[in-house]
């Protein structure tokens, strides 16, 4: 089969590799879309621990169940031959604390597919059973690659509102598929208003497209202008989608005295970071990486009801030309949102 390696930093080769064997426990799946996330922009650079060359990543993925291995359709019974799929990356042991209360995404044994082990930008993926989600009847199985990233933005929305009503305003400060993803799940919980700050004009016009107040640092000072619109106490929540120094900063300084700030970006694994403000005005700074199971089937509801959608700025392009999206991606990304690539 034709497989996208990721070799060295900055380095994509379009390579043979043999098609992967199924286990017992395990599918294999033909790839029909596999999206770019931004963690693997930066474990493409070098700069994400999680990934170690030469690997083939994606872990937003969609495609059709081509082969099951034995004890398959005992571990999940939706399975068959030909069924439509998602799949859900993160696998866990399912036996410790943090397993038994629903909180798989901290599992100290949890791995990602396309960090731990091979992913999709390949023609096939073998999985474990129970990582394949169907996909509801009827849904345009491109739909499938943005369930994963849209988990993830479900889950940042979650730590951000709890069971609450949505505060106003808020401000989100990244304008790439997450933070558009966010916004769009903010929106759905009832955000009034919702500021979105990037440098990229295009991507603004997209968050103003989606329901935001699209804020170019260059032109307005993102700071003041949420403390204006908040009679001078800062927004009650602040999101940063980007995660770099000079993204982390202005959202502590953008957060009022005992709000919340929720840190999903991972361009930079580490950072300075203004740490007394956030102890003398008693922010609190939530982390948060990937999602729950019931995260998941949240995200799926949501694209097969058309809720939430990255339409019409996906770009759908050949495996082959992989390596140059990412690079793209990294320079100048413009008015795409989502890449999906096809095998």
């Amino acid at each position: 089969m034709k497989a996208l390696v990721w070799e060295a930093p900055r380095e994509m080769a379009l390579r043979d590799r043999p098609t992967p064997e199924v286990a017992a426990g395990e599918a294999l799946i033909r790839v029909a879309y596999a999206g770019i996330c931004g963690s693997e922009l930066s474990a493409y650079l070098g700069h994400n621990a999680l990934r170690v060359p030469p690997l083939v990543m994606g872990h937003e993925f969609t495609g059709t169940v081509a082969a099951l291995g034995s004890t398959a359709q005992a571990r999940n019974p939706a399975l068959a031959a030909g069924l439509a799929v998602t799949v859900n990356p993160l696998t866990f042991c399912g036996q410790c604390d943090f397993c038994i209360h629903g909180q798989h995404q901290l599992c100290a044994r949890r791995q990602l597919i396309g960090a731990h082990r091979a992913g999709g930008y390949a023609e096939y993926v073998a999985v474990p059973a129970e990582t394949i989600v169907p996909l509801p009847a009827g849904m345009a199985p491109y739909l499938g690659a943005l369930v994963e990233p849209l988990a993830v933005s479900v889950r940042v929305v979650e730590h951000a509102l709890g069971e609450g009503a949505a505060p106003a305003p808020l401000l989100v400060i990244g304008a790439g598929p997450i933070g558009l993803l966010v916004l769009q799940v903010l929106r759905v919980r009832g955000a009034a208003q919702v500021f979105v700050a990037d440098l990229d004009a295009a991507r603004l016009a997209m968050a103003a497209d989606l329901g935001a107040e699209p804020l170019d640092p260059r032109e307005r000072d993102v700071v003041e202008t949420v403390r204006e619109a908040s009679g001078g106490l800062g927004a009650p929540v602040t999101i940063d989608a980007v995660g770099t120094a000079a993204t982390r900063a202005p959202c502590v300084a953008a957060t009022r005295s005992g709000g919340t700030l929720v840190l999903c970006g991972l361009h930079e694994e580490t950072s300075a970071m203004p740490a007394a403000e956030i102890i003398r005005r008693e922010i609190v700074a939530r982390g948060t990486f990937a999602y729950t199971p019931a995260n998941f089937t949240t995200a799926l509801a949501l694209l097969a009801e058309g809720v939430v959608r990255l339409d019409p700025w996906i770009v759908e392009a050949p495996l082959a030309e992989g390596g140059r999206w990412f690079e793209r991606l990294l320079e100048e990304p413009g008015n795409v949102a989502k890449v999906l690539l096809i095998p």
